[in-house]
Formats: structure tokens, sequence, C-alpha cells
């Protein structure tokens, strides 16, 4: 799988992935959805889509009690 297979939605949310510092800045799936109007269970649904899609792209782990997020091309 790669880039190609991703949603628009997907496509989307990756960009602003990427262009966030979700290292620094802790993740949270509310202010994502309220960014894309979208309910929390559509941001978690494509931030798993993308970690299934593009694994090479998106890394995602858990530091000092958050989740925190990176994301390259």
């Amino acid at each position: 799988m790669g880039f190609e297979d991703l949603t628009e939605f997907e496509t989307r949310l990756f960009e602003w992935i990427r262009q966030s510092d979700f290292e620094e800045v802790a993740w949270k799936a509310s202010r994502a959805a309220k960014a894309f109007k979208v309910s929390e269970g559509e941001i978690n649904e494509a931030l798993a889509a993308l970690t299934s899609k593009i694994p090479h792209n998106i890394y995602v782990h858990y530091e000092d009690g958050a989740i925190r997020i990176s994301a390259a091309n």
C-alpha cells in the first residue's frame, strides 16, 4: 500500500500531521476532530488507516503521558 491508497480525508489528515509538531505538542483526537469537523471516531479510524497504509511515513508513540505523532513524505 502507499499514498495512492489513501482516501481524500486520510491525505488531508496526513498533511495536517506532517505540517504540525505533534512531537512537542501532544496529539489530541478531539482537537483534530474539531479542526476537520468530524467525530473523534473518524479521526481515530483515519489515523489507524494511515499507520496501516503508509507505515514508513508516520510514527505514533507514547511519551510523557501523551500520544506523539510525526509524519514525513
